[in-house]
């Protein structure tokens, strides 16, 4: 897909401003310009609603002219809120000027959601160093252990992929099976066994692998099998085969993945028919139709959006690590995407990503979406959609900013695709195309943007290859 030109006037020409309120839009009208924007720095001293909003603007710029500017906010914000938000905001820009007091921040903050928001940032800031910081592996393994919510000691082990191939890698191994062995929260478990495919999957020993394919929990087994993928034990594919057919309809499909790994045989990249043998899950609720609309000529063009689409969303106020990594408290725009094989209801983020929800919401109201085909589904991995012309290649002929948010990609998330250059993700390329998570893929975290998360429909999911197609993306009057 080529790459597309990014809509700068989309946040800045001469736009119907009639849904955020007049702050937000300033915060979106700057965000938009991709710089250390002054008005932005002035909203800094603002109220915990407004001063968080803008310090993930400045993040978003990624210029590190806002680096210092945020580093000094951060030592005087009282808000936990604030904090969280600059925290955060650092590691977007990947100062390494802030690695000290992100670390320090991540062991002793009160607040969860300042701790989370530290651990990602400490990951971010790792990952863009040509050498792996000192003390930083450390920290994370620190929380991955010993945090008291279970939401930041999963993302301090997610956080540890950036050291993989660092001098610490043999060590932080035997961190991570120590704590996936010790650990009780199920999430965090999956999160754990996720770091060890991701990076470590070669380093660690075998024995607890191979009990981690029978785990009680589908996601850590399925992460468990990716492990086994990477790996070039003689019995591996003696101990992957009976995978093959366990209950779980993601592990199957992971199993048959990770012994084609095994043959050196190439991934599937295009799903188009379902194995006989998979144990799918029952449906949803009973197809109401089958047939998807054709229409009459080419598809209606996409308009981009503009702030007088953006809804008025809740008060940015994140208050605890929960609520970095979901939805923050009150009502959320819905959706239901009707597809040939049943319905999937989404529910909408406009507080993490108010552009590409009002986005979404355009295209699906304009019918662009009606009769899109699922033109991109693999395995265990996503299902894509949103392109009319049904292969991947169409476009827009607009952009959208990316919104980058601390919401992980774990099962279930709606996420704007992106297009490629040399194999790397080109930001701000966001167009018409999104992709539904079937497993996490934390990976993307880094360069995706979330904007939603499945509320029901994974049974649907489950049945998807790539002949089939959306009926109608249509708003859910009762928003949650």
């Amino acid at each position: 897909m080529p790459v597309l030109a990014i809509l700068v006037p989309l946040l800045g020409g001469a736009l119907a401003l009639a849904a955020p309120p007049p702050t937000e839009r300033a915060i979106l009208t700057a965000e938009g310009r991709r710089a250390a924007d002054p008005a932005l720095v002035v909203l800094l001293d603002g109220q915990p609603a407004t001063a968080a909003r803008a310090a993930l603007a400045l993040g978003r710029s990624k210029r590190p002219a806002a680096r210092a500017t945020l580093r000094s906010h951060l030592v005087k914000a009282s808000d936990p809120s604030v904090r969280a938000m600059i925290a955060y905001a650092l590691g977007l820009l990947e100062d390494p000027d802030a690695l000290a007091g992100e670390r320090r921040l991540a062991l002793d903050d009160a607040n969860s959601a300042v701790r989370y928001a530290a651990a990602d940032a400490i990951g971010r800031i790792a990952a863009a160093q040509t050498t792996a910081p000192g003390g930083a592996a450390e920290t994370l393994i620190a929380l991955m252990r010993g945090d008291k919510d279970p939401a930041v000691r999963g993302h301090a082990a997610a956080a540890l992929d950036a050291f993989r191939t660092s001098s610490e890698a043999d060590a932080i191994a035997t961190a991570l099976v120590t704590a996936f062995e010790s650990e009780r929260n199920t999430t965090v478990r999956w999160h754990v066994m996720w770091t060890i495919f991701r990076g470590y999957a070669t380093r660690v020993e075998r024995e607890p692998l191979a009990r981690a394919l029978g785990d009680p929990s589908e996601l850590v087994r399925i992460e468990a099998v990716r492990a086994w993928g990477r790996r070039t034990d003689a019995d591996a594919t003696l101990l992957l085969t009976p995978l093959t057919n366990d209950p779980s309809w993601r592990v199957q499909l992971q199993a048959r993945e990770a012994l084609r790994a095994l043959a050196k045989q190439p991934p599937t990249d295009h799903l188009t028919s379902l194995p006989p043998d998979l144990h799918l899950p029952p449906p949803d609720r009973p197809n109401r139709e089958t047939a998807f609309p054709q229409r009459p000529g080419p598809p209606p063009k996409p308009q981009a959006p503009g702030l007088g689409d953006v809804l008025d969303s809740v008060p940015f106020v994140p208050t605890g690590a929960a609520q970095m990594n979901g939805p923050l408290p009150g009502k959320h725009p819905r959706v239901r995407i009707r597809t040939t094989k049943g319905d999937i209801v989404v529910r909408l983020y406009p507080e993490w990503a108010p552009i590409s929800v009002a986005n979404f919401l355009k295209l699906a109201d304009s019918g662009y979406y009606n009769g899109n085909r699922w033109f991109r589904i693999v395995p265990d991995f996503v299902v894509q959609t949103g392109d009319p012309h049904d292969n991947g290649e169409g476009d827009a002929g607009y952009s959208i900013p990316a919104e980058e948010n601390p919401i992980e990609q774990r099962t279930g998330v709606i996420s704007m695709g992106l297009n490629y250059k040399d194999g790397r993700a080109v930001r701000d390329s966001a167009g018409t195309q999104f992709y539904l998570t079937v497993s996490p893929q934390l990976h993307l975290d880094r360069d995706f943007t979330v904007f939603g998360e499945v509320e029901s429909g994974m049974n649907t999911i489950a049945r998807l290859i790539e002949s089939d197609r959306m009926i109608s993306v249509e708003r859910l009057t009762r928003d949650q």
